[in-house]
C-alpha cells in the first residue's frame, strides 16, 4: 500500500462522560514515510490519538473538534489503510490459532487466499514468534501476544503503521530484536510509521522526528538531536514526565534486615490449568524483601507469580505460608495459598495480573480502589481516607467518576496497583507493575513499592524493568534457560531461590 500522510488542524478529543478533553487544539503533519516517535505524560491522550489516526474511535465514543486527514481522507474513510498495534496486546488477540490470527486482518482487506500462508510465515518470522500455525493463541505469554499483533500488523503491509508501545511487554533481549524488526518492515514497505513509547532511548536514534503530546497541543516538534539536546526544553520534557535518555531515576531502598520468611516454595512444579508444565522453582518470599522474578517471555515467570498467589493450584508440590501470614481474621484452615477462599487471600496475598482490565470490578476508579478494602471489613472513614491518598499520589483524582475500562493504559497499570495496595496485604506479588508509566509515575509506583517494604510487607514483581528491580534492592529469580546462572544478586548465598525451565520435550534444565 501506498505510504500515507497524516495531517491534524486544531484536533482534539473528549471521551464520552469526561468533561476535560483527553488533548486538544492539536496541529500537525506527518510526512508520507516519515518514522515519528510520539512520547508525553502517561495519561495525556497518545492512545486516543493512535486510536484516531486508524479510524477506530467511532463517534458515540466521545467528541471530536478540528479535522484529522490520513492521506487526502477522514480516518473512518480509509480503515485498512493504517494498521494499530494496541498497547494491550490481549485485546488485540482474535482467533485460536496464531496463523489464523495474523491472517485475519490481510483476509478483511480482501488479500488473495494463496498470498496469505506465505505472508504470515514471513510476519511471524520477522517478529521472532518461533511457533506453529496452528500453535494456540491461548498458550501464548503476554509478550509473545504482543509479537503476534504486531505480526498481524506488518502482514497487512498498511500505508500507516501505527505502534502503542509495542516492547513495553518484552524482555530486554527481544526489545531490541523486535524493534529492529518492525524497522526493517517499514523500510522495506517505506509506509509511514507513528510509535508511542515512553523510554525515548529504545527508538531515538531511529526515528526522524519526536512529537511531545500535551493537554492543549504539541509540547515539542523536531528531530531527535533537536529536541533532545535543547536544554531550554529539559524542563519542560522533564515535568512532562518523558524518560530521557541517561536520567537517573533517584529511588533505593536497601532492606535493613534479611526478614521473615512468609512464603516458601520448594520444588514446585508450575502449569496453567491444563496446560504443560513450564517450570520447577524454588523460592523463599521474606518479609521487608522484593523479589524479581526475571527471563524472557513465555519461560514461566508469571505463571509461578500466580501460583504463589494462590491463584492457580501447584502442579506438583506445596507453597506453604509461615504462622505469621496465617494469622488474623478470616484464618486459613491450611497453610496452602491455593486453597484458601478468596476473602482469607485478601488481606494476605494480593495480586495485580499483567493485564490489569482482568480485575477490575466496579463502575468507577473510586468505587475500584474501595472494593478490597471493604471486603477486607475497613471502616467508611479508613477506606475513604486511603483512596483519597491513592488518587492523589497516582494522579488519578480527576478520574475518580470514570470507568475503569475508560483509562489508558498506564492509568488502568496504576489503578489496579493501588487496588491491591488498599487491602494492604502482607504479601504483594504484582506482574510487570511499571508498564506504560512515564517516569514521574513511575517513581511514585516504585516510591509506594519501598514504602510497602519498609512496613515489613513481601514484594514479588514479574518484572523487565531493571530499574524498578535495582531500585528495591530486589533479589532475583531469574528464568533465563540452560545456559544461565542463577541469581540471587543481592543475596547471593540464598540458595534456595532457583528454577528449571522445562523445554519443548517436557524435560527439566536447571537455571
Amino acid at each position: 500500500m501506498t505510504p500515507l500522510s497524516v495531517t491534524a488542524r486544531g484536533y482534539g478529543w473528549t471521551h464520552a462522560g469526561r468533561t476535560r478533553p483527553a488533548f486538544s487544539g492539536l496541529d500537525l503533519h506527518i510526512e508520507a514515510g516519515q518514522r515519528v516517535l510520539l512520547a508525553g505524560a502517561s495519561g495525556v491522550g497518545k492512545s486516543t490519538l493512535l486510536h484516531a489516526i486508524t479510524g477506530v474511535l467511532p463517534a458515540v465514543s466521545g467528541d471530536a473538534t478540528g479535522s484529522l486527514l490520513v492521506g487526502d481522507a477522514p480516518p473512518a474513510a480509509s480503515r485498512g489503510a493504517a494498521g494499530l498495534v494496541l498497547q494491550d496486546p490481549d485485546s488485540q488477540v482474535i482467533l485460536a490459532r496464531v496463523g489464523d490470527d495474523v491472517a485475519f486482518g490481510m483476509e478483511n482487506l480482501g488479500l488473495p487466499a494463496e498470498k496469505i500462508p506465505e505472508r504470515v510465515r514471513t510476519a511471524l518470522e520477522t517478529v521472532g514468534l518461533p511457533v506453529e500455525p496452528d500453535h494456540p493463541t491461548l498458550a501464548l505469554s503476554g509478550g509473545q501476544k504482543q509479537r503476534l499483533a504486531i505480526a498481524g500488523v506488518l502482514a497487512m503491509k498498511p500505508g500507516v503503521i501505527v505502534l502503542d508501545e509495542p516492547t513495553a511487554n518484552l524482555d530486554p533481549d527481544a526489545v531490541h530484536s523486535v524493534r529492529d524488526a518492525v524497522l526493517a518492515a517499514q523500510a522495506r514497505s517505506g509506509a509511514t510509521m507513528v510509535v508511542v513509547e515512553h523510554r525515548l532511548e529504545i527508538w531515538a536514534p531511529h526515528v526522524d522526528r519526536i512529537l511531545v503530546l500535551g493537554p492543549e497541543g504539541l509540547l515539542a516538534d523536531g528531530d531527535p538531536n533537536t529536541v533532545l539536546g535543547d536544554m531550554r526544553l529539559r524542563d519542560c520534557l522533564q515535568a512532562a514526565g518523558l524518560w530521557l535518555p541517561g536520567a537517573v531515576p533517584g529511588i533505593a531502598y536497601t532492606p535493613t534486615t534479611r526478614g521473615e520468611e512468609m512464603l516458601c516454595a520448594k520444588d514446585i512444579t508450575v502449569a496453567r490449568p491444563g496446560a504443560e508444565p513450564v517450570a520447577t522453582v524454588s523460592a523463599q518470599v521474606r518479609a521487608g524483601r522484593a523479589l524479581a522474578l526475571t527471563g524472557p517471555n513465555g519461560s514461566g515467570k508469571s505463571t509461578t507469580a500466580l501460583t504463589l498467589a494462590g491463584l492457580i493450584p501447584e502442579d506438583a508440590g506445596t507453597v506453604t505460608a509461615s504462622q505469621s501470614l496465617l494469622a488474623g481474621p478470616h484464618r486459613p484452615k491450611c497453610a496452602q495459598p491455593s486453597q484458601w477462599k478468596s476473602r482469607s487471600l485478601v488481606t494476605r496475598i494480593g495480586m495485580v495480573f499483567q493485564e490489569a482490565e482482568h480485575q477490575f470490578l466496579r463502575h468507577t476508579v473510586a468505587e475500584e480502589l474501595a472494593f478490597g478494602p471493604r471486603q477486607a471489613g475497613y471502616s467508611k472513614t479508613q477506606i475513604q481516607a486511603r483512596v483519597d491518598e491513592l488518587l492523589e499520589r497516582l494522579k488519578l483524582d480527576r478520574l475518580a467518576q470514570a470507568h475503569p475500562q475508560t483509562l489508558s493504559g498506564g492509568e488502568k497499570r496504576r489503578l489496579s496497583v493501588a487496588c491491591m495496595l488498599t487491602a494492604a496485604p502482607q504479601v504483594l506479588i504484582v506482574d510487570e507493575p511499571t508498564f506504560g508509566q512515564d517516569a514521574l509515575t513511575w517513581r511514585e509506583l516504585t516510591k509506594m513499592f519501598a514504602e510497602e517494604l519498609a512496613l515489613d510487607r513481601a514484594i514479588v514483581a514479574v518484572t523487565h524493568d531493571e530499574a524498578f528491580a535495582h531500585a528495591l534492592s530486589a533479589d532475583r529469580l531469574d528464568f533465563n534457560g540452560p545456559s544461565a546462572v542463577p541469581a540471587q544478586e543481592n543475596n547471593p548465598a540464598e540458595a534456595i531461590n532457583s528454577v528449571h525451565v522445562h523445554d519443548e520435550g517436557g524435560e527439566a534444565s536447571h537455571v
